[in-house]
């Protein structure tokens, strides 16, 4: 019981400083949630992987956008980069019925800075859905369930949880 107390009061700080997650705009695809002082873009990535693999995502692909853009003399400052995600799982529920949304796939997450503050955003599947004419319930509930996890890893990483 001394453990589970001091593990308790070890993290209460932390529960303190983690600010809530922010409300989805319901008329964006994008949901954007800034990453918390002290919470590095190395810590970023690391719980990214370790958040997604926890939930049975991979990520197939990463795109240094920034890097490439500073290739070509532009003036970058901070990180600008795409990795994407996949739950096949969840995904095929979506394109059994509607193959045509796999223009959306896989799901992405950006990272990148404005004004010295890091952001992750995603693009919301839920809201990519509302373009398919008469999108069944399976792909409904499907989309949901990827953006619901999707958000969920946003929280973990922003906080740089492993």
């Amino acid at each position: 019981m001394f453990k589970s107390l001091l593990l308790m009061f070890s993290l209460y700080p932390a529960l303190l400083l983690a600010a809530p997650m922010p409300a989805i705009d319901a008329d964006s695809p994008i949901y954007e949630v800034p990453v918390a002082a002290g919470v590095s873009y190395d810590d970023v990535v690391t719980s990214l992987k370790v958040a997604a693999e926890g939930e049975n995502f991979v990520s197939p692909a990463n795109f240094p956008i920034g890097e490439h853009m500073r290739q070509r003399g532009l003036p970058v400052d901070g990180v600008m980069e795409v990795r994407t995600y996949c739950n096949l799982g969840l995904g095929a529920e979506i394109f059994l019925d509607h193959p045509e949304f796999l223009v959306f796939a896989p799901c992405r997450i950006a990272i990148y800075e404005k004004k010295g503050q890091l952001y992750l955003a995603m693009d919301r599947p839920s809201f990519d859905l509302k373009y398919i004419k008469n999108p069944s319930e399976r792909a409904k509930k499907a989309a949901q369930q990827l953006e619901d996890t999707l958000i969920l890893i946003l929280g973990k990483a922003r906080n740089g949880e492993l």
